[in-house]
């Protein structure tokens, strides 16, 4: 394979000619070389009137390699042969120079060039490419190749300080004196260093030539040189790999209008109020902090108001306003600030923040922004960490990169106030008030997002611009005599089923059977199994009704009855392969006796479902039981809602209690 390398445009704030007479002064020998032995001129040719100058010289190294592999290859010195042509008139110095040791197995070619600065003719541009083809070499191509790579970036650093040594010479020869002013030109050296940090020799021949590429193939908008970067580090600057996942990123943006999004797109209210996480000065690094009190927020009332969509959509939002922060932090502090600090406070988090389809979103959230986004993150500081944090982080932790995992500090319980805290990464007069410091943090409170504000699974379906291509829930309406059921087809015994389904409207009740054989498929026309379909959401029927309880088919799990505005979540662990049938069932109500007045709250109960049509949205999910173990519907829980949330989130959610029950079951 043939290794390439490409500098950056280096500016020298000198005259063409002077830095023409300190690069003379490095021949025959140069001091500041030890490797440049000797160098003798083997052909010369000068024009009539002195202004096209060509010298090629025979040049001698000393490369520093092992004895035993100069001892193989039977050489002592290795010989390079080097053209400049100097044109005076237009102030050009062309270099070419190529190996002449071992030129049948080992190609190494290089290119330098030095020409007037095209804004300020008193500046001097140095320009330098270079390839390396290693044939074969007596079996040890790969330690050449990682030699003469050593090298050579050893030589190309102290390129730039060679010709500073000589100027310092001739100005102490009074020749001249340094030009002021700086640069403004984008591929030089000084502009990297300034706006980009600090790079070696080959990171910076990487990001050039990914930048030259990107300039001659890709129509749209070229990505500025810090995110083109960002993308090289992902990939430990392999070209090649970095190219390809950052030209599927450059397609997604353009198929989704990302660039746009902070002009075009306004987040929905419900998010501004809910959603407990915002922008907060920034770190000891100059880093944007971003607050996130994932303890207070409701994750799933997020995602039943708006949508994976919509959420995804603001976190994205989020990213673009973080790179945004970071070009502003860049001017404001001086250096390259390229990356910001999050701090997550998990206060109050509890098993509703690990409901399964909440979970299975943020994957996804994290795959997009992982995918979009590389080395965006340059700390992650999680305080309080609760019992239950260990199994989110179980779920979440195989989806990250390795290199942003180790960016990780968590710390439980106060650990954060003491050695090795917060302090250490954030400055103590912007602590946020709610962690014990004086700083006033507007990050929104969070809290219970009211299931008035939840859409159902046709509104969420029709979202424009979609991200993603799925949807979690599906809705279904239940009728007397209706019932609505879907099968789920078991191969390994032992392994669970869980569900999560909210009952949007009149009460039912939810059956669990078995059978060892299948259903027949819906059918509009048959007696027995068919299919509705109405606005609100399918009906399908598949239990036939010439099927006997107890021959053809069995009830695995006692009757659940599931009142309007009730969240169930829960799990069965299924005993054998086969059939199964989940069934959502309309509830009617029982019979009063003759001698008894019917209660105010039946009444009420029957007037809402006077259309004998109930309403649910559900979502199943079958897993091993290895992987039941780590999930949260394995987990012990009670009635799930937030703990420590606010005084007036808790008051505001108590006067709407019936509307926001919710409970597990867990089989």
């Amino acid at each position: 394979m043939v290794q390439k390398y490409q500098s950056p445009v280096r500016v020298y704030k000198h005259p063409f000619e002077l830095i023409m007479a300190a690069y003379e002064r490095r021949f025959p020998t140069c001091p500041l070389i030890p490797m440049f032995v000797d160098s003798d001129t083997v052909n010369e040719f000068r024009s009539e009137d002195g202004a096209i100058h060509i010298i090629e010289r025979r040049c001698k190294l000393d490369i520093d390699a092992p004895r035993l592999l100069k001892k193989i290859a039977g050489v002592d010195y290795v010989y390079f042969v080097q053209k400049n042509s100097l044109n005076s008139r237009e102030r050009t110095l062309h270099i070419e120079a190529h190996n002449e040791t071992f030129a049948n197995r080992v190609i190494i070619k290089e290119h330098c060039c030095y020409t007037v600065h095209p804004e300020n003719e008193d500046w001097t541009c140095f320009e330098q490419s270079a390839s390396l083809d290693i044939k074969s070499f007596f079996g040890f191509e790969s330690t050449v190749e990682k030699i003469a790579m050593k090298q050579y970036t050893s030589n190309i650093k102290k390129g730039k300080e060679i010709i500073e040594y000589y100027l310092h010479q001739l100005e102490e020869d009074g020749a001249s004196e340094p030009a002021a002013g700086t640069p403004d030109d984008k591929l030089d050296a000084d502009y990297i260093k300034r706006y980009l940090g600090d790079l070696t020799p080959l990171q910076e021949s990487c990001l050039i030539r990914l930048r030259q590429w990107l300039q001659e193939t890709h129509k749209g908008k070229i990505p500025k040189d810090e995110h083109i970067l960002r993308f090289l580090r992902a990939r430990d600057f392999n070209i090649d790999k970095a190219r390809e996942i950052m030209c599927q990123s450059l397609t997604w943006r353009k198929q989704h209008q990302v660039d746009y999004i902070l002009d075009t797109w306004n987040p929905p209210q419900v998010l501004q109020d809910y959603y407990a996480g915002g922008w907060h000065h920034h770190d000891k690094d100059g880093r944007p902090l971003y607050v996130l009190r994932l303890g207070q927020m409701d994750t799933k009332g997020l995602v039943r108001a708006l949508g994976e969509e919509a959420l995804l959509r603001y976190v994205l939002s989020i990213n673009e306003e973080g790179l945004r922060r970071c070009e502003e932090n860049t001017k404001v502090f001086g250096r390259p600030i390229s990356s910001w600090t999050c701090l997550v406070d998990l206060e109050g988090l509890n098993m509703r923040h690990l409901w399964r389809p909440g979970v299975k979103a943020l994957l996804r959230i994290i795959e997009v922004v992982e995918a979009n986004y590389p080395e965006t993150l340059g700390r992650l500081l999680i305080l309080r960490a609760p019992r239950v944090f260990p199994v989110l982080w179980t779920l979440v932790s195989p989806f990250i990169d390795d290199n942003t995992r180790r960016k990780f500090l968590i710390y439980a319980g106060n650990d954060y106030q003491g050695p090795g805290g917060l302090l250490d990464y954030i400055d103590k007069e912007v602590i946020p008030d709610f962690l014990g410091g004086e700083c006033m943090c507007e990050v929104p409170e969070g809290g219970l997002v009211p299931k008035s504000l939840y859409r159902t699974a046709e509104e969420l379906e029709n979202e424009d611009l979609k991200l993603w291509t799925e949807t979690i829930y599906q809705s279904a309406s239940v009728f007397k005599g209706a019932p609505h059921e879907i099968l789920v087809q078991i191969v390994d015994a032992s392994s669970v089923i869980t569900w999560d389904f909210d009952v949007c409207k009149g009460d039912i009740v939810f059956n669990i059977y078995h059978s060892k054989r299948s259903p027949q498929p819906p059918k509009k026309d048959s007696l027995g199994a068919h299919s509705i379909t109405s606005p609100g959401g399918n009906n399908v029927q598949l239990i036939d009704r010439a099927w006997q309880l107890g021959r053809d088919y069995s009830m695995v799990e006692s009757p659940l009855i599931c009142r309007e505005g009730e969240s169930v979540q829960g799990s069965h662990v299924t005993r054998w392969p086969g059939f199964y049938i989940l069934q959502w069932k309309f509830h009617s109500m029982p019979a009063c006796a003759a001698t008894n007045l019917p209660r105010v709250d039946d009444v009420l109960a029957s007037l809402q479902v006077s259309s004998h049509k109930c309403k649910v949205m559900y979502y199943t999910e079958v897993i091993g039981s290895e992987d039941f173990r780590g999930s949260m519907t394995s987990l012990e829980s009670s009635h799930s809602g937030f703990s420590q949330l606010s005084a007036a989130t808790t008051s505001s959610s108590q006067s709407h209690s019936s509307s926001m029950a919710s409970r597990w079951r867990l089989c």
